[in-house]
């Protein structure tokens, strides 16, 4: 099994994913790592496991390694932020999502943050977010419009 075998079994995966058929990009991209790991493979790899299998730590770990290896490339940056997002952990993801635009300008990565959005500051910035005060006067300012 020589290098384009790993190339194809790549590229495979990629056009898998982007045509919606993650099982398949899942198995071209574990076999792919299998024979030859490299960041890009364990990154893709990462965002498929948290999509199929919801196997979100060990696609967060694979993710930063991939992000240890490469921290110029954007596109770590979008699947590790995807995957903190599947794993509702919203604030970590707008974080490496900014992060990875002060890499790179990027179109996905901003698309991925206007998506997300940008929270409004709570009424009352003395008080936690969750304070009661803070939730339900943001709610009926919110509904009037004021907000």
């Amino acid at each position: 099994m020589g290098e384009s075998h790993v190339e194809d079994l790549f590229a495979k995966g990629v056009y898998a994913l982007e045509n919606d058929h993650i099982y398949l990009a899942l198995s071209c991209f574990e076999q792919a790592a299998f024979l030859e790991r490299t960041s890009l493979s364990c990154s893709y790899l990462a965002y498929c496991l948290a999509k199929v299998r919801s196997q979100y730590p060990d696609a967060i770990s694979l993710c930063k390694e991939a992000l240890a290896a490469e921290p110029g490339n954007p596109l770590h940056y979008l699947h590790l932020g995807r995957i903190y997002v599947m794993a509702g952990q919203r604030n970590k993801a707008l974080s490496i999502l900014r992060q990875g635009l002060k890499c790179e300008d990027n179109a996905a990565l901003l698309r991925e943050l206007t998506l997300l959005g940008e929270r409004k500051h709570p009424v009352f910035r003395s008080l936690e977010r969750s304070h009661p005060l803070n939730k339900f006067l943001g709610l009926a300012l919110n509904k009037l419009g004021i907000r």
